[in-house]
């Protein structure tokens, strides 16, 4: 009946007649459905940085109005994704992920149409308030659909090879749309892929609610929002404004004060926006860690990549996008890798993999020029793919793996907002310490101005392969420690 609920049984049966419900018959299809939502997110991830060479040439933008077309989305984006892991939890995760589908759309409509940067940054805010309700909603939704742990970890495996094909691909695709069409086809093109994982959506998974849901937490959501908008803000403008003006030291000033009070006030709260108790599980925290370390050089990578290869070596947006297919080949290879080795040996390997091979691309361009040849560039590329590649997977099963269902929306959310903390973070800094050392002519100052980027880059990836050895192991390959329910754990209710 509609609008009936009824809980699902540990062994899935239907009412007791011992047939499989929809949900188990359908589960590989809604994984599918899910990974379809990934790889529309992770596409637009890296397919708007080839775009922002000709961005620039048609809307006239600076280097910080780049910046922030690529931040508004992910600042926005981080900000929200808790709100909507709990909002799922509470209004049904089916109904979340179809309104972020649908506001997703939207927003890339819009982008595709914008007349100048400020109305560009302003309709990316607009696509990642639909995005904030995509991936995390994702993950609870495989979470509850996949109840065998290790089920789980082959779905999550998938999961994590199909966000690295998404992003290797990104560059790519982005190069073909932008010479064939133009830059407003990288938005664009989300469109028909929206529209064919709403309409499965509709038709395939099932409606689902956490037993419990927690309240919403304005006063905690407002402290996420401004804390991560200052910290953005003074590093993207603190060259351009100057580091010591009252702006910036105030931005930074605010954004402390923000933090320090959120986690003072979470603590004090029994059901709070962030449990600050998922930290004390040293697998989540070093996941969480590592997602924001991992992003901030993927992010930092490709922006910093496009314009030198578009800016400084003068190839055209497609050309950009070929010369980097070794290290979407690489992740293509590397990411079903990873998901496997989690499931058989927990996430410790493909953790230590992802920072060397980032800090091995890291180092090799430290020492980039003008006139660096482009066999030099591949090997650096294929030391990214393999790093990148092996990073999803372990994180995702690290951070989710061990959290109970009924919190699902949540654990997915922090682990999604650490990743576009980082992503936000990468642009920010990467871009802000290069852009802002270049003298004189862009393309012949740029090269030289960006190995500070590019060793910062480096120092992640060695931050990655530290978390991987101190807080993963034997340990990690089983569940972690809970954080306190305020009730019993019981299965997800589940809504025809």
């Amino acid at each position: 009946m509609a609008g009936a609920t009824s809980p699902a049984t540990p062994d899935h049966a239907d009412s007791g007649r011992g047939r499989p419900l929809p949900h188990d018959r359908h589960k590989w299809l809604i994984l599918g459905i899910c990974c379809i939502s990934l790889f529309m997110v992770g596409l637009d991830t890296t397919i708007v940085n080839l775009a922002l060479p000709s961005i620039q040439k048609d809307l006239d933008a600076t280097p910080s109005g780049l910046q922030w077309t690529v931040d508004a989305y992910t600042v926005v984006l981080a900000s929200l994704l808790m709100l909507s892991g709990s909002m799922a939890d509470r209004f049904g995760r089916r109904r979340t992920f179809q309104s972020g589908l649908l506001l997703f759309s939207l927003g890339s409509l819009l982008c595709g149409l914008a007349s100048d940067t400020g109305s560009l940054i302003a309709f990316r805010m607009v696509q990642a308030m639909g995005g904030a309700m995509l991936n995390p909603v994702a993950v609870s939704i495989i979470a509850n659909t996949f109840t065998d742990l290790r089920e789980r970890a082959r779905a999550i495996g998938l999961w994590g090879a199909v966000a690295g094909v998404s992003i290797a691909l990104g560059p790519v695709v982005g190069g073909a749309l932008v010479d064939s069409i133009g830059w407003q086809a990288v938005f664009w093109v989300n469109l028909p892929v929206a529209a064919l994982a709403l309409i499965l959506t509709s038709l395939f998974v099932p409606e689902s609610k956490a037993p419990r849901p927690r309240r919403l937490d304005p006063v905690g959501q407002l402290l996420v929002i401004v804390g991560l908008a200052t910290l953005t803000f003074g590093i993207i403008e603190g060259p351009v404004r100057g580091w010591g003006s009252a702006l910036i030291v105030g931005c930074f000033t605010v954004a402390v004060v923000a933090a320090v009070t959120l986690i003072r006030y979470e603590l004090r709260r029994a059901e709070p926006l962030l449990d600050v108790r998922f930290f004390r599980s040293p697998s989540f925290s070093g996941a969480i860690a590592s997602a924001v370390c991992g992003f901030a050089a993927l992010a930092g990578f490709l922006f910093l990549n496009a314009l030198y290869l578009q800016d400084v070596k003068d190839f055209s947006p497609l050309h950009t996008g070929l010369l980097t297919l070794p290290m979407a080949a690489m992740t293509l290879v590397s990411s079903p890798l990873a998901g496997r080795i989690v499931g058989a040996r927990g996430p410790r390997i493909p953790m230590v993999i992802a920072g060397a091979g980032t800090a091995g691309c890291g180092l090799l361009l430290t020492q980039v020029r003008a006139d660096t040849p482009i066999w030099y560039l591949v090997i650096a590329y294929v030391a990214f793919g393999i790093g990148f590649g092996m990073l999803d997977a372990p994180l995702t099963y690290s951070a989710v793996s061990g959290m109970p269902r009924s919190q699902a929306g949540v654990a997915a959310a922090v682990t999604s907002t650490g990743r576009q903390v980082g992503a936000a973070l990468g642009v920010a800094v990467l871009g802000s310490v290069s852009t802002a050392r270049v003298h004189g002519p862009f393309s012949s100052g740029f090269p030289g101005a960006s190995h500070l980027g590019w060793a910062i880059m480096a120092g992640c990836g060695l931050a990655i392969v530290t978390l991987g050895l101190l807080t993963t192991g034997v340990r990690a390959r089983h569940p972690a420690e809970p954080s306190p329910e305020p009730a019993a754990e019981q299965p997800a209710e589940r809504v025809p």
